[in-house]
């Protein structure tokens, strides 16, 4: 990667390797994954998104890692815990309470920081702790139970780089941030 090379970013909290085990076991059992257009989304692909950055220049990747390592300054444990499924009309997700807004509160403090960069512009709608667990074309409505994961403690905080497939995205941490969780 070098020069003017464009890059697809997002900044995510990374979930512990346990959840990601009782997450995956948990889409076996209640995911259909032969329904026409259904794609569950691998373990490796499993984060809660913070910003989605799109296409940026590859030169932005050391401002945006530092505005991503000055959100985490604080270093107050996150604890996430899982209280519903939901579909939009391309994902499903299991939505996430956030303990003590620390999530969100991360999050804002890196929207502003990535906004002072000028890559990023704030979505309007309030930010929304989950996990995107399977995608599609056609909304399948489905009704599962809720995962019991317990409590998520994310221990860091990265800028991963998304490359397009034709499977689908493949993710992949270019820079990760200790949250001390």
């Amino acid at each position: 990667m070098e020069g003017d090379e464009r890059l697809r970013l997002f900044c995510a909290l990374l979930l512990p390797t346990s959840a990601l085990d009782l997450l995956v076991s948990w889409q076996r059992s209640h995911l259909p994954e032969r329904t026409k257009g259904l794609r569950i989304v691998p373990a490796e692909n499993l984060h809660v998104t913070l910003a989605f950055l799109g296409s940026v220049p590859r030169g932005e990747v050391p401002g945006i890692r530092e505005a991503l390592e000055r959100s985490t300054e604080d270093r107050a444990e996150i604890v996430l815990t899982p209280v519903g499924y939901h579909e939009t009309r391309s994902v499903g997700m299991i939505e996430l309470s956030d303990e003590q807004g620390r999530a969100e509160s991360l999050a804002l403090r890196l929207w502003d920081g990535l906004e002072k960069l000028g890559v990023y512009e704030r979505e309007q709608r309030r930010w929304l702790p989950h996990v995107t667990v399977v995608r599609f074309r056609e909304r399948p409505r489905l009704t599962p139970v809720v995962p019991d994961l317990g409590r998520l403690v994310p221990s860091d905080a990265a800028l991963m780089i998304s490359r397009l497939r034709p499977s689908g995205a493949q993710y992949e941490v270019l820079e990760s941030v200790s949250l001390g969780g």
